[in-house]
């Protein structure tokens, strides 16, 4: 445990080095919001978070072979765009209520009549006349340069078949329903910042018949299982509160966020440029790191450890996790990445010491409290090792995978 954090605590440091410094007063004001646009609130920009959230929530919504943080990354591009396009004589507000729209109409055309209305109500808070007309404006250019550049980017690809291994470590489907993996195309969607998935590959996984393996097996074998009599009440709490997709809640950390700091609308935008991006190549790159290295899940590798050749492993054909496993390869681990890149995107914006508090999507109405984004980021992985899908080797790759997709974009988000 204390060799992770200092990994990433040494990961935080270089982020910060590479060109984040804490606050939104620290980066360079883009032409036309400075003092103009000072009392323009970023409760626009978190409305249409929160109604991407609510379409991706909605059974059926998000077409199943495309991750729904693509989605995130193109509105929020386009918002932020439109918003520097609308310069000093268009509204900001027009814009970015604009591009929203075009966004997501494109994107999820059937909840066009919903999407119609909020962009009516955001509208009408917006004087008519020439400033009006020219947010709007740069809101469908925004939108309409975005949508065009993301048209071939590979996620339409038809996902090829998994063919699973037979070899000890190799991923194969998990029970109790053995389904297919899914994105196995993930890895060849252009990325929209990392230029390509593999820039930070994942270190080849340890040795099967090492100590580091025995190690992290046995851990999760005792932690993880369903009936386990050594996890506290409070790991099973975790295990179960961070068990839907991660990015969701990262989405509502940054919402409160900007909310508690009265983040004005241009550095809300983008704030969420920043983070979906960060998200969306983050999700692009573990894939990559998953169907590379293609080991299998703590399940499987309990179930067969008998077989795996390291003495200090033992078998358990009976074993069963707390939580179902999700059916993609286990190493790296894709709650460590996801939440430790939106840590170092939260830290870099309002620093790493911040008062918030998170619900969960898995378990409503309870909530979890946190002083530091890294503390967030930190039980959001570890949960992963409770629920049993992960072991801590999955868990430490994906935390400096994370950490080095989030360095790379925000060096390049200034």
């Amino acid at each position: 445990m204390g060799k992770a954090l200092a990994v990433m605590a040494l990961a935080v440091g270089t982020a910060l080095s590479a060109g984040a410094a804490y606050g939104p007063q620290a980066r360079p004001a883009r032409a036309g919001t400075a003092a103009a646009r000072a009392g323009e609130s970023g409760e626009l920009v978190v409305q249409w978070n929160r109604t991407l959230l609510g379409i991706v929530r909605t059974p059926g919504a998000q077409p199943a072979t495309v991750h729904p943080t693509r989605s995130f990354a193109i509105m929020h591009t386009a918002i932020d765009d439109a918003v520097g396009a609308a310069g000093r004589s268009g509204s900001a507000r027009a814009a970015a209520a604009r591009a929203g729209h075009d966004s997501l109409v494109a994107l999820y055309p059937a909840r066009r009549a919903d999407l119609d209305r909020q962009l009516a109500g955001d509208l009408a808070g917006v004087p008519d006349g020439p400033a009006k007309d020219a947010g709007e404006r740069a809101g469908r250019h925004a939108a309409g340069a975005v949508l065009a550049d993301r048209a071939h980017d590979g996620s339409e690809a038809t996902p090829p078949p998994f063919v699973p291994g037979d070899r000890p470590g190799d991923y194969r489907p998990t029970p109790p329903a053995f389904a297919a993996p899914v994105f196995t195309h993930w890895a060849g969607v252009r990325p929209f910042v990392l230029g390509r998935a593999d820039r930070f590959r994942p270190r080849p996984y340890p040795a099967l018949t090492g100590p580091a393996y025995a190690r992290a097996l046995n851990e999760v074998q005792a932690l993880g299982k369903d009936t386990s009599t050594v996890r506290t009440a409070d790991q099973t709490a975790q295990a179960r509160f961070w068990a839907a997709p991660i990015q969701n809640y990262w989405n509502e950390i940054a919402e409160d966020a900007a909310r508690r700091h009265g983040t004005g609308l241009a550095e809300t935008a983008r704030l969420f440029a920043v983070l979906d991006r960060t998200f969306a190549d983050a999700v692009i790159a573990f894939y990559d790191g998953k169907y590379h290295a293609r080991i299998w899940r703590p399940v499987t590798a309990i179930r067969l450890a008998d077989g795996d050749g390291n003495p200090a492993t033992h078998g358990d054909p009976g074993w069963n996790p707390l939580a179902a496993t999700p059916p993609d390869p286990s190493y790296p681990g894709a709650h460590s990445v996801v939440s430790e890149a939106g840590a170092l995107v939260l830290t870099s914006f309002y620093g790493p010491a911040d008062d918030f508090t998170v619900g969960s999507e898995a378990v409503p109405g309870i909530t979890r409290s946190f002083t530091r984004y890294q503390d967030a980021a930190d039980e959001a992985g570890l949960s992963r090792i409770y629920a049993g899908v992960h072991t801590r080797i999955d868990h430490v790759a994906g935390d400096v995978l994370g950490a080095r997709v989030a360095r790379y974009v925000l060096a390049r988000s200034r």
